[in-house]
């Protein structure tokens, strides 16, 4: 016999979390339906069994299929309720738990921000405490700055004034004084010492004369910074402005007169102070002699001597090569004047013995032209064009000697420059840089040379470019002599024609 069973099955939410309790409910559904199925089957196999057993027995009953499948059903109804009542708990079991879960999340957040808060304060506490002591530490360093400054202070004011035989404060105001009686009575010494330093003082006292004789005078001060002297020597009154002389010793300076000494020793103002002035007479101060052309190229060494030597001989070529040109340029006119009016009339002869007479390149180059008159125009010029070339030798000579000079100059100024940074580097690698007059040599050769190269460089180029300049003009002059001599016979001869 087969039984068929029917029921509905609400649907649940569609809620992820509803998802599992729904799995859960079917596969009960579906475990239950199968007991049930099991149990039936069993029942109607025991009724079938027994209704065998009780065929043969008692007579056969008729079963009602109606009754089984209500009981069926009153059965899957029963198990339905039950699912249904454990599925409504756990939904508000769920329900509680997600209340519960989001209740502790919130606290939990709130624990957080609050823990933030703290730490983002004591953060700030931390960073406001550091600079705090930052700040400390930057008052206690810029105290202990200027505790050291007073202390420098008053120990350089004591050695100062204990110099001038002054002491501003005793030992014992030094460790119980404080640091403004300190400075209030530093400052009160030193106003006293400054009207007293500030007078006119006149004193006797030893000092050097200019000659470095040691006399005994009247040495009247002003202040700390001048004095004068004056002695009697030789019957005359001798002294002037005194300068350190070392050690605390004076001397008189060479430039200075007794004058001054004198008027200020009878109380009276001069109209002119002659007065030098000075820091400290510990230190001697000496007497720089003044620089002569001849101390300047000593300073520049053996290169600055040869530039020098270079400079002589360019110089003297120089000249004798203006020479050489005014002579050519003043005879050039004077014998094209004098060839040309002969050769004009015709007198070739007297043209040639006017060229003998007239010395230079000029009347050389009229002669050639005039010996050869009487061959063809291209041919004289041709002659003329050689014979200003053997001319140009005499024009141009020591010109190309001069230039050479000129260009030679300033490498022998660079050779004595690098020669002299040599030598200063040499003297810091051996004694440094703690003397400059130690590297005054290597200096002055370096700069001396360089500025002799360049002095002589300079005109020797200019001069010989002049003169370059003017022996192409005298050249170009004597090629128009020559020419204006061979248009002269060129006119004389047509003219001689024609007359004929």
């Amino acid at each position: 016999m087969k039984h068929s069973v029917t029921h509905s099955v609400k649907p649940l939410s569609n809620n992820p979390v509803m998802g599992k309790s729904r799995f859960t409910l079917a596969l009960a559904v579906a475990v239950a339906t199968c007991l049930c199925l099991s149990g039936l089957a069993t029942a109607w196999a025991q009724d079938e069994t027994s209704a065998t057993a009780a065929v043969e027995q008692v007579p056969a009953v008729a079963i009602n299929p109606l009754k089984t499948r209500d009981e069926l059903q009153a059965a899957y109804q029963k198990e339905y309720a039950f699912l249904d009542a454990q599925l409504k708990d756990l939904r508000a079991r769920q329900v509680e738990f997600a209340a519960s879960s989001s209740t502790a999340q919130r606290d939990k957040q709130a624990s957080i921000d609050r823990i933030e808060g703290e730490y983002i304060a004591a953060q700030t506490r931390s960073d406001r405490i550091n600079e705090m002591l930052e700040d400390a530490e930057r008052q206690v360093s810029a105290a202990e700055d200027s505790r050291n400054t007073l202390e420098a202070t008053f120990l350089q004011a004591g050695s100062t004034l204990e110099n001038l035989d002054q002491r501003p404060i005793n030992e014992s105001d030094w460790n119980t004084g404080s640091d403004s009686e300190k400075i209030a009575a530093l400052f009160g010494l030193t106003l006293d010492l400054l009207k007293q330093q500030g007078a006119l003082r006149k004193t006797t006292g030893d000092f050097f004369l200019a000659d470095g004789t040691q006399v005994n005078g009247a040495i009247i001060r002003i202040g700390n910074i001048a004095a004068y002297g004056l002695t009697q020597a030789e019957g005359e009154e001798q002294g002037g402005a005194l300068a350190p002389a070392g050690e605390g010793r004076l001397k008189v300076w060479s430039a200075s007169t007794p004058a001054t000494a004198e008027a200020l020793a009878r109380g009276e103002a001069p109209a002119v102070l002659d007065i030098f002035l000075y820091e400290s007479s510990q230190k001697a101060i000496e007497e720089q002699a003044g620089k002569t052309l001849f101390s300047v190229i000593q300073s520049g060494g053996v290169i600055a001597w040869i530039i020098v030597g270079l400079g002589v001989v360019a110089a003297i070529l120089i000249l004798l090569r203006f020479v050489f040109l005014r002579n050519a340029s003043a005879s050039t006119e004077r014998a094209q004047q004098e060839v040309g009016s002969l050769v004009a009339e015709g007198k070739l002869e007297a043209a040639l013995k006017a060229c003998k007479q007239l010395k230079g390149s000029t009347s050389r180059v009229l002669a050639s032209a005039v010996r050869n008159l009487e061959r063809d125009r291209a041919h004289i010029e041709d002659i003329i064009s050689e014979q200003i070339l053997h001319e140009s030798a005499h024009l141009n000579r020591f010109g190309a000697f001069i230039i050479v000079i000129a260009a030679v100059a300033p490498l022998l100024g660079l050779l004595g420059t690098v020669t002299g940074m040599i030598s200063t580097f040499d003297i810091i690698t051996e004694f440094g840089t703690g003397d400059p007059k130690l590297l005054s040599g290597g200096i002055s050769i370096a700069l001396v040379t360089t500025e002799v190269g360049l002095a002589v460089a300079i005109p020797a180029l200019i001069f010989g470019n002049l003169l370059s300049g003017w022996a192409e003009s005298i050249k170009d002059e004597m090629e128009k002599a020559a020419l204006h001599v061979i248009n002269l016979y060129t006119s004389h001869s047509v003219a001689k024609r024609q007359a004929a």
